[in-house]
């Protein structure tokens, strides 16, 4: 095969998802066990979970600071980490369109997903950025990301912090 034939074959392929995607046939509520997929303008909750029209999502395999949780920087100096992990994930998805492929649906009935905004995966890139931690309980998927990220004392890694879920367990 021609690397100008696999070429077309790419491009008409993602064509061809795109017109479905478009089409709104992907953002029909998924039958159990099937994966569906939500896109549109989306409004960020916190740092690890957002809206797109009515339907709650929460990123896969990534735990965000919460809202009113506090870290300190590389100083000492306490800051709003929670807050920071919410305003960075803003500034990612920015006016572009989110595209969230489900894979699971929490307690609380929102749909956990794999997101995608014009910036890329927005779980990794949230994890990359140590404005989240790889949420290990449920998937080793972003362990690598997170190892990059305190390997660059990137976000959260360049100071103290306790890891989200131990925060909010000593909270309870």
């Amino acid at each position: 095969m021609t690397k100008t034939y696999k070429h077309a074959l790419i491009v008409a392929g993602f064509a061809a998802w795109v017109a479905i995607d478009r089409s709104g046939m992907l953002d029909a509520p998924a039958a159990p066990g099937v994966q569906g997929v939500v896109t549109g303008p989306a409004r960020v909750v916190d740092g690890d979970s957002l809206a797109i029209g009515e339907t709650q999502i929460r990123l896969f395999g990534i735990d965000a600071p919460e809202g009113r949780q506090r870290c300190r920087d590389a100083r000492g100096r306490a800051y709003d980490c929670g807050e920071r992990a919410t305003d960075y994930l803003k500034s990612l998805i920015g006016r572009d369109s989110v595209s969230c492929m489900e894979q699971d649906r929490d307690a609380y009935g929102r749909r956990v997903s794999v997101c995608h905004a014009g910036a890329g995966e927005l779980n990794a890139l949230m994890v990359q950025a140590g404005h989240a931690v790889a949420y290990r309980r449920y998937t080793d998927r972003y362990a690598a990301d997170e190892a990059m990220a305190r390997d660059n004392r990137a976000g959260l890694w360049a100071g103290d912090f306790e890891r989200p879920e131990r925060w909010r367990a000593d909270r309870r």
